[in-house]
């Protein structure tokens, strides 16, 4: 069993695995490790952040993901990793989400060891990649298309 959960939090909703004698079967994304958030302003919102949170930011990277140049914010809430994103220019999953539904809350992230492996297993399942690539040649990503089945796209990540 996972150290942070107990056998009573299950009970308590009447949750238990395989026939309830079981312990819990915990998903292989147990753990949600980054929040990507779009904003229109990435500066305004790193401010926002300082002030309120009281984190200090990663510098701002700029980087070309396929045909979109984009802004980015990396910064660290307890335990879960904050990616503030802008998009310069070009055209994204980042763009179009800014288009159809403004700022807000764009992925929840997932670090894997394995991208390729965990994308493979995913296809199988019928998940379909909406965009993937790498920034600053250590980082691999792809965003998922969940939207319409969990109302939020999912993302792998790796880093080497």
């Amino acid at each position: 069993m996972h150290k942070n959960f107990k056998r009573k939090n299950y009970a308590r909703f009447g949750v238990m695995a395989k026939g309830g004698n079981e312990e819990p079967v915990l998903s292989k994304f147990s753990k949600v490790d980054q929040i990507g958030i779009v904003v229109k302003d990435v500066e305004k919102y790193m401010k926002f952040s300082e002030k309120v949170f009281g984190v200090e930011p990663f510098p701002i990277v700029e980087s070309a993901i396929n045909s979109a140049k984009l802004k980015i914010v990396l910064f660290e809430l307890g335990e879960v990793e904050i990616e503030l994103i802008q998009v310069v220019e070009g055209e994204s999953v980042h763009s179009r989400f800014l288009e159809e539904r403004g700022e807000g809350l764009h992925h929840l992230g997932f670090f894997v060891k394995d991208i390729e492996e965990e994308l493979a297993r995913l296809e199988k399942e019928g998940i379909k990649v909406l965009e993937r690539g790498e920034v600053l040649g250590t980082v691999k990503f792809a965003y998922l298309d969940t939207e319409k089945t969990l109302g939020v796209v999912l993302e792998l990540i790796q880093y080497d």
